[in-house]
Parts: C-alpha cells; sequence; structure tokens
C-alpha cells in the first residue's frame, strides 16, 4: 500500500486570473486570491474568489496544524503516534497537545479512522492503515530512511503478524472512546488518506465563510467548487506515469466540476537496491511492495478522503481488479493508466467519466 506521494503531482492548471463576463458585457478583474504553504511534508495552493478580499491563511495553517497533531506519525506527540507507542488502547479524550485526559475529542483522527474501516471492507483489505510496520521496515515511513539491501521474508512474515485492521477496535468507555489493538506492535498510518481529508477540511473551511468558487491542492490532491477566474470550470491535469517525464509532462487534463480527485502512482518514490526497485505501494496482502502493470490511478468523488484511499487501494490491487471495482462503486470515478506487453501505456476508465476524455481514449 502507498503510504506517501511526495514528489507525485497533479498538475493544476490554474488559469488566468481575469474574469470573463458574457459577450458585450465589459471584462474585471475578479477578486480571486491565491494562498500557498507547506503542510504534511508537502506543499498547498488555494485558490478562491471573494469579493471582500479575505485572507483566511492564518485560519487555514491553524486548522492544518490541528490535523497534524492527530493524524501525523512524523510528530512524537500527535494522537497516532500516541497510538503507535501505546501496548493496548488510546482515549479519544487524549489532548494531542497535553497528553492529557481532558475531554478533547480527536475529531480528525476519528474520521480518519471511520473511512479507512469503510474503504478496508469495501476493498477487501486492500486497503488497510495497519502496514505502518512495514512501510517502515521497508523504508518509507516514520523512521529513518534506509533501503532494504537484503530482505528478510522471515521478518516479513513476521510483521504481517500485525498487519489487519480487524486488530483495532473502536469501544465506548462512558463519555469517551478507546482505540485498543489486538498486539501491542499494531499501528496505524492514515497518511494514505490524511491529505485528502485536509483537502476537505480547508473545502469546509471557506464554504462555512461564504466562499463558493475555489480550488484546493495539497500536494497534488484537489478539490474544485463552483468555477474558476475565467468562469468556466477549474482544470487538472493527470501526469504522465514515468520515471523520467518533467512534473509538467502531462498525460490529460480534465474540467473538475465540484468533485475531488487524487491520484497515486508508484513512478517517483522509490528506491533501487540490488538491482530491484521497491516502491512505496506496500501491498498488505503480501508484505512486500507491489508490483504490476498500474503506474497511476485518478480517482474521482465527491470528496478528496474518499478518492484519496480508493487511489492508494487500487494500486495495490492491480489494474484488472481495480477497474472492477471502481465499476461497482457508486461514490467514486476511476482513470488508469497502466503498461502493455509492448512497453507501451494502455489507458481504462469507468463509465462515467466518458463525458470528460476523448471518446478515442482506448479503453482496452
Amino acid at each position: 500500500m502507498r503510504t506517501k506521494r511526495q514528489f507525485h503531482l497533479i498538475l493544476l492548471l490554474l488559469l488566468s486570473l481575469v474574469g470573463c463576463k458574457p459577450a458585450g458585457q465589459p471584462q474585471q478583474k475578479l477578486p480571486y486570491l491565491i494562498l500557498e504553504g507547506q503542510t504534511m511534508g508537502t506543499y498547498y495552493r488555494i485558490t478562491y474568489g471573494d469579493s471582500e478580499q479575505r485572507n483566511f491563511q492564518p485560519g487555514i495553517d491553524s486548522l492544518l496544524q490541528a490535523l497534524n497533531m492527530e493524524v501525523s506519525t512524523y510528530i512524537e506527540d500527535a494522537t497516532i503516534s500516541r497510538f503507535n507507542r501505546a501496548d493496548s488502547s488510546l482515549s479519544l479524550f487524549l489532548d494531542p497537545y497535553t497528553g492529557q485526559e481532558d475531554g478533547y475529542r480527536n475529531q480528525h483522527f476519528l474520521a480518519n479512522f471511520l473511512k479507512a474501516k469503510d474503504v478496508y471492507a469495501k476493498t477487501s483489505g486492500y486497503f488497510d492503515p495497519t502496514v505502518m510496520p512495514l512501510v517502515n521496515y521497508w523504508g518509507f515511513g516514520y523512521t529513518p530512511k534506509k533501503p532494504v539491501e537484503a530482505v528478510d521474508s522471515s521478518r516479513v512474515d513476521t510483521m504481517l503478524l500485525f498487519v489487519g485492521f480487524d486488530k483495532v477496535q473502536m469501544a465506548a468507555a462512558g463519555q469517551d472512546t478507546l482505540f485498543r489493538k489486538a498486539l501491542p506492535g499494531v499501528q496505524l498510518d492514515f497518511s494514505a488518506l490524511a491529505k485528502g481529508y485536509g483537502v476537505d477540511l480547508v473545502a469546509e473551511f471557506l464554504a462555512a465563510r461564504g466562499v463558493e468558487n475555489y480550488l484546493v491542492d495539497i500536494g497534488g490532491e484537489a478539490i474544485a467548487r463552483g468555477k474558476s477566474a475565467r468562469g468556466d470550470y477549474w482544470k487538472i491535469g493527470i501526469n504522465t506515469p514515468r520515471e523520467d517525464a518533467a512534473p509538467d509532462d502531462i498525460q490529460t487534463a480534465v474540467p473538475l466540476q465540484n468533485q475531488a480527485v487524487a491520484t497515486s502512482g508508484n513512478y517517483r518514490n522509490f528506491y533501487e537496491a540490488g538491482g530491484v526497485k521497491y516502491s512505496h505501494t506496500i501491498n498488505p496482502k503480501t508484505g512486500f511492495p507491489e508490483r504490476n502493470t498500474l503506474l497511476s490511478a485518478s480517482v474521482f468523488a465527491r470528496d478528496c478522503m474518499t478518492a484519496d484511499a480508493y487511489a492508494t487501494a487500487f494500486m495495490a490491487m492491480g489494474v484488472d481488479k481495480a477497474f472492477a471495482l471502481a465499476s461497482q462503486l457508486p461514490e467514486v470515478e476511476a482513470y488508469f493508466i497502466f503498461s502493455t506487453p509492448d512497453g507501451a501505456m494502455g489507458i481504462r476508465y469507468t463509465a462515467g467519466l466518458t463525458p470528460l476524455f476523448d471518446e478515442n481514449t482506448s479503453q482496452e
């Protein structure tokens, strides 16, 4: 399962900040703003229209900081880190800033947990946040990055004993909620959906303040509402999934009409050891980095957390299983780029995306 998507970008084709009015009416500049910053080990870029020209960056930064304090495995005192170190359980009343039980609800941790449970069930375990020990072993987690030069299969088999989302249970304890682990070594990693959740949080923040037109992008995961400054739908580009491709090398571009998109791929975040390539997509069934013909999976959904989670799961499943499942799920549409036996790239996408893509695109 893929755990981090650093360096993999969905290039956002941000259009000119000059507004367009119907023919015969004078053009005028629309009050669109762009906010940029860092979060979750990557960038964020937020573009929105606001007649009052309000600067929401302080509030957004505070919101993302609160999210990180609950779900970032790179922060020692974060809620998820405390859970990973615990022998048996963690209280939702635990304040990640103080470490004390004082009624703090950890709503971000809970939201990520519940979505992960849902996607875990619907993907038959191909999406599984308990792969954290394996992610660390293969050099893609919060422990010091060190490529595996001599694979120890017996050690991988041992770590698989701690994998399985059924090994983490949520239980009520009075007004509190406890998360209990079956074994002390069970750990969680929400990085495969937390960026998508962060995108949704920022979108909700803007909507609550009356902003109707915006594009929120965190590390390539994006959500759009309303129209761009030009008066048409926001456009996004899906990168060409080749190791030698430039960040602005686009496979296809589509309008994003009041929906979210997330892309996962193995062609940027990997390393080579002993002549073997190891990618950051860890298959929870085998314990090994997944190697299949699927190069990238772009998932479209109403919310970005859903798109983010399924993009991860689809990479572990491979193109045939992923396409079959995506075609059955009413909440998502998916666009797959895969390698063919002759070394070329094939395209496959679910029926709901047909209006967005060229009719001549191959759907083999």
